[in-house]
């Protein structure tokens, strides 16, 4: 046994200090990133780095159709059929093919690491040519057989992007990199739905594992995705700050059109007093969201939780947000704010441009 005597950091632990800047209006600041990949051959991408997570709720083919237009990513969930994701990725080829666009580098193939996957990955990619990202989702990318798994699909398919997670240290973020990965997931335990921290006391503050792993990472060429911890776009903000090439978003689009899931209305004794003298009543609407190792997710895709497992999910109701082209406008609106208070020109610049303040408190809360 050993501690670790550094303070790691969480996002509510520092702000962004501003600087001085040229920038006159938000509208002068470039989102758009080009990133180039370690290993594999397809082209480099192009676009802005937010990506809807894998998740009931968020990465359905709706989403990733909606959220392409606004030239961000979406890992599709792992539960779709194969033939269903042959359809999908066969559309957007045509379609693409037809105006010549480059829309399918928008989609992440989302796969485990099993034998089956596998299977599935190989029929997928010999029946069409649209799918260029495939994304190695595991709760514990520390295994062994992670690592051998990333190593066999370098092998089988050299022209995709392969993304493996999830881990949150420099070493482990290497080794998938020198293993294959061209882009590492990090975080254990942060999201808004995850109780793996509380069930298992494994995890690491998020900002100072994206600071880290992003190092390790870059000095290899490889790059990194910030999963989870984001409540905020100031949260989105400082993850890019801290040096994140791509940040995955859950709970932030969970509750939108494009996400489905089972809408919930409830009603409330309003604080407004009608004509009657009586108080006003009023509804809400919420869609169920939860975590994918929780008891529900396990439900509907597994059986049921196995005798060995434990759930380590929340089910929650988050409230309803509408189309997500709104919730996508106010983080990228957030995003290009922050880079006019650093001086910052471009998405790019943030993390050289940025300087972080450790703080005990981040924000007024009385209205939350």
């Amino acid at each position: 046994m050993r501690i670790e005597p550094d303070l790691k950091l969480d996002y509510d632990s520092v702000l962004l200090r501003p600087k001085r800047s040229t920038l006159s209006s938000r509208s002068e600041v470039e989102l758009f990133r080009t990133h180039r990949w370690l290993h594999s051959t397809a082209p480099p991408f192009e676009g802005i780095p937010i990506v809807a997570a894998n998740m009931d709720g968020v990465g359905t083919m709706q989403m990733a159709d909606a959220l392409s237009a606004d030239h961000c990513m979406t890992a599709l969930l792992k539960s779709y059929e194969a033939r269903a994701l042959l359809d999908h990725f066969d559309c957007i080829d045509r379609w693409v093919t037809s105006i010549q666009l480059r829309r399918p580098a928008y989609h992440i193939f989302t796969v485990g690491v099993s034998e089956a996957d596998l299977q599935k990955t190989l029929w997928c990619v010999e029946q069409t040519n649209a799918i260029r990202h495939i994304l190695l989702d595991v709760a514990n990318g520390y295994s062994q057989r992670v690592v051998d798994v990333t190593a066999r699909y370098r092998c089988l398919f050299p022209h995709a992007v392969i993304w493996v997670g999830n881990v949150c240290t420099p070493d482990q973020t290497q080794e998938l990199l020198l293993a294959g990965a061209d882009v590492v997931k990090i975080g254990i335990g942060p999201g808004s739905v995850c109780t793996t921290r509380i069930k298992t006391g494994v995890g690491y503050p998020q900002l100072s594992a994206v600071m880290e792993c992003a190092d390790a990472a870059h000095g290899l060429g490889g790059l990194i995705c910030a999963d989870g911890g984001c409540r905020s776009a100031g949260d989105v903000a400082k993850a890019f700050a801290a040096g994140a090439d791509f940040v995955m978003l859950g709970g932030m689009l969970a509750g939108c059109d494009e996400g489905g899931g089972e809408m919930i209305t409830r009603r409330y004794r309003s604080t407004e007093i009608g004509e009657d003298g009586e108080p006003l009543v009023e509804s809400k609407r919420f869609v169920k969201f939860y975590g994918m190792s929780s008891k529900a997710a396990n439900d509907k895709h597994s059986g049921g939780l196995k005798h060995y497992r434990t759930s380590e999910g929340r089910e929650v109701l988050t409230p309803y947000r509408g189309p997500v082209t709104s919730q996508i406008q106010d983080i990228l609106g957030g995003l290009r704010s922050t880079c006019t208070y650093v001086g910052a020109r471009n998405l790019k610049a943030l993390s050289r441009c940025a300087t972080f303040v450790r703080c005990e408190d981040t924000h007024n809360r009385r209205y939350e």
